[in-house]
């Protein structure tokens, strides 16, 4: 496929349209930080739910999930469970309106609502929270910028702009250089519109990608028409056994060395795993990220928990339609595509590129880069939008200058911004070299991230010592552990490391007084979670006696379980469309519907601020 002048134009009128955005939302966010950062929390929950959606559409991860449904079929449903993806059903049900109900700009700045403002390692708990905020945000726009450079060079060849540019670039330098250029549009939007021109910016990218999705689906559906996709047995049903038993001998056979070397054979065991440390992972809460930014930007807890419901609902159906229409692309026309690499092995990750190149047609060619531009823009300008938010918050006005006008702290969003996309690009620069140890250091952030973050929010004693030495402990132990391990090795080794931070969150606890009783009284009052919460609600009750104890436990659990299910609906809806498999997507559109059903009744009826 070459590009026409109408592709051409499509992605320039959209690259002049984030412009236009930001020039159109400066005023606005000007008019104080909250403004800036949070839209004034302002925004009503469908227009922060299509953003956050739009922003978790992206482009190394769609690419990757192509490959998986390739090669697993729709038992590739599961393997997202990594992340996990069912963390914004918990937040869903109730953790999104707990988060909220802090009424914090930042998840540092939520720390002093739980642990107070003084006491012995309340310091030391918030820097953890700002650095690994800070660095997990600066890998992530260090990958997306090298990571989108490489995919526009697929479909932009350098002979394409070479003569347009007035300087030589080094071939090892191209896609550095379309990762600036693209990475300048992005900054520029986000820097001057803040929260307000992020949203608006991510609702055309949406709508951009919905158009692009459906015909792509439609293109497959249409190929598909009176043809067989050669795939193994049980390639098309989500259940599985003991052992995966997906055999591609006589199909394609080095799929059969792509599965071992995933390491995911033994299926139900790696469910397992993974389904223990998804759901302690959710328990957890969202981690200092653009996902927590938008939650904590709603206008209320209860638009927090429909948010955060909304996210799925215009995710999932539209995105597996694009993973879904490209897999069957890839399957039927396997033979007629280059995927394999310069050492002979076939790169799965080349399935998404190769469709895009050989079956869709002029204009829809440029729409669908510029959808997958707009994904990486997206996703840059949300994580770019958290960075900001934690220095200008948690390190300028909190050490810095506490007294800061307006200007001022406007005029540090600008700074940190640039900054941060200075420092971003500097990183992807040196990709080749830190590949490995930044994906050492966002590893062992995550992992050691949990333990301490379920604590906080179900059990009382648990104080901002234990938390430091709880997030302290689970990163040096996952540093160890990510050095020797990699994967689904280390996701095995994952309840140690659980064990090990959870006796560094509960030895630290004890080695300090608990939190102050205000605090603990203010918090359990305002947030109103469950748990282990019995002496605090003792001294509430002493103050309050109409207090009433938050008893949702069994309801917010059961909800879980449902919307767990009903995600999995909203994933196989368009696999078995495209796919024409009439009964299973009757079964689950029946299933769904009950659903729906009973969660107007025990969720939606029952959300409260």
């Amino acid at each position: 496929m070459k590009f026409q002048l109408i592709d051409v134009l499509i992605i320039i009128t959209y690259l002049i349209s984030t412009i236009i955005i930001g020039f159109w939302y400066r005023k606005k966010a000007k008019e104080n930080n909250q403004s800036y950062i949070m839209g004034g929390k302002s925004l009503p929950w469908y227009k922060l739910g299509l953003s956050d959606a739009s922003d978790m559409f992206d482009i190394s991860g769609t690419m990757w999930m192509v490959s998986l449904c390739f090669v697993y079929g729709m038992k590739s449903i599961w393997i997202p469970w990594l992340w996990p993806v069912f963390n914004q059903v918990f937040l869903m049900m109730y953790l999104s309106k707990w988060l909220r109900r802090s009424n914090a700009t930042t998840g540092a700045e939520w720390l002093s609502t739980r642990f107070g403002l003084e006491g012995r390692g309340v310091g030391a708990s918030h820097k953890v929270v700002v650095a690994f905020a800070l660095l997990s945000c600066l890998g992530f726009l260090a990958y997306g910028f090298i990571g989108l450079g490489k995919f526009v060079e697929i479909f932009i060849p350098w002979e394409f702009v070479q003569g347009y540019v007035p300087f030589e670039v080094s071939k090892h330098y191209v896609p550095h250089f379309y990762g600036i250029i693209f990475t300048l549009f992005a900054m520029f939007y986000s820097i001057l519109g803040g929260m307000h021109g992020i949203v608006f910016g991510d609702m055309i990218k949406y709508a951009i990608m919905t158009v692009v999705c459906i015909a792509i689906a439609v293109i497959a559906m249409i190929n598909l028409h009176g043809q067989h996709l050669n795939v193994p047995k049980g390639w098309d049903h989500p259940f599985f056994g003991t052992h995966l038993e997906l055999n591609w001998t006589g199909i394609i056979d080095d799929v059969n060395k792509k599965i071992e070397s995933d390491g995911y054979s033994l299926f139900s065991i790696f469910f397992m795993m993974m389904l223990f440390k998804g759901v302690f992972a959710s328990l957890a809460g969202p981690p200092p990220n653009y996902d927590m930014q938008k939650i904590l930007s709603t206008k209320s807890p209860k638009e927090a928990s429909k948010m955060s419901g909304f996210v799925s609902i215009v995710l999932l159906p539209i995105r597996y339609a694009l993973i879904v229409g490209l897999t069957v692309l890839g399957l039927l026309y396997y033979d007629q595509m280059n995927l394999r690499g310069l050492d002979g092995t076939i790169d799965y990750e080349r399935i998404l590129p190769a469709s895009i190149n050989s079956f869709v047609p002029v204009g829809l060619f440029g729409l669908v880069l510029t959808g997958l531009l707009g994904a990486f823009m997206g996703t840059f300008s949300g994580t770019l939008n958290a960075a900001q938010a934690y220095i200008v918050n948690d390190v300028y006005l909190k050490y810095v200058n506490p007294a800061a006008t307006n200007k001022k702290i406007i005029s540090m969003n600008y700074i940190s911004g640039v900054s941060v996309v200075i420092i971003g690009i500097t990183l992807g620069f040196f990709a080749r070299d830190v590949n490995s140890v930044l994906q050492w250091i966002v590893s062992a952030l995550y992992g050691g991230y949990i333990a301490a973050n379920v604590l906080k929010w179900h059990w009382w004693r648990f104080n901002s010592n234990g938390f430091f030495w709880g997030m302290f402990t689970g990163i040096v132990a996952a540093l160890v552990f990510t050095r020797f391990f990699s994967g689904v090795e280390f996701l095995y080794y994952f309840p140690l490391l659980f064990l090990l931070s959870l006796a560094g969150s509960v030895i630290g606890t004890y080695m300090a007084p608990p939190t102050d009783e205000n605090t603990l009284k203010s918090f359990y009052k305002t947030v109103r979670p469950w748990g282990f919460w019995k002496p605090v609600h003792e001294m509430v009750l002493k103050e309050d006696p109409s207090f009433e104890a938050n008893k949702n436990f069994g309801r917010d659990m059961f909800n879980v379980l449902l919307g767990i299910i009903a995600q999995l609906c909203l994933t196989l809806l368009p696999m078995y469309l495209i796919l024409m498999m009439k009964m299973p997507l009757m079964i689950t559109i029946a299933i769904l519907a009950v659903i729906v059903f009973i969660l107007k009744r025990t969720w939606w009826n029952k959300l409260e601020d």
